[in-house]
């Protein structure tokens, strides 16, 4: 019989799904600004839920929100807005849909300034992927200097639902830092893409 895989804590054992997302996405180190974006969006909309029912709405996001392309998002209506309030593939928060479009501005501005949004974030952790090196639960702080100073500075640049927790979940996932636990299987793959 054949050792059970040793994953993060924070994965129920459950759900099929959140293990695939723990072990092929969560924590690589992206450089892909659409998926920025979607990540972006998708942490925003988690504000005050829990992680399982934004993840089960995903597709439900990438259908609303135009495949996460922030140039389209931009240009989204009141009325297109208004629709999406009565989708039940997503999370119906005025707040959040709104703010959507917002962050797709921000997020086209900032591409502007430094040529991708990528060229930008990664800049928070100089251009490298930080090393958590966490034992545990209680090992994982809910949010960093880098997230504070990331947080400072897109709420400057007109983002909404962009705090430091946010941020701090946003960084996990995308591989600013590497937060997979160290009896993880995935903490030293992942410590080889930084």
């Amino acid at each position: 019989m054949s050792k059970p895989v040793s994953r993060c804590f924070w994965v129920p054992p459950d759900k099929p799904y959140y293990a695939e997302y723990h072990d092929v996405e969560w924590g690589v180190p992206v450089h892909d600004d659409r998926l920025h974006f979607e990540m972006l969006i998708l942490e925003g909309a988690q504000a005050g839920l829990s992680w399982d029912t934004v993840l089960r709405k995903r597709a439900g996001y990438r259908a609303a929100f135009a495949g996460f392309d922030p140039r389209k998002v931009a240009r989204f209506a009141d009325s297109t807005l208004e629709r999406l309030l009565l989708d039940p593939g997503i999370v119906r928060n005025r707040l959040k849909v709104y703010g959507a479009v917002k962050n797709a501005r921000a997020f086209l501005a900032v591409q502007k300034e430094f040529g991708s949004f990528d060229a930008y974030v990664w800049r928070f952790t100089g251009g490298a992927a930080l090393d958590g090196r966490r034992t545990g639960r209680a090992d994982v702080p809910a949010r960093t200097a880098e997230s504070d100073a990331l947080s400072k500075d897109m709420g400057k640049r007109g983002f909404t639902f962009v705090g430091s927790t946010i941020l701090y979940a946003y960084m996990q996932a995308i591989g600013m830092v590497n937060d997979h636990t160290r009896d993880c299987f995935r903490y030293n793959e992942v410590k080889k893409l930084r």
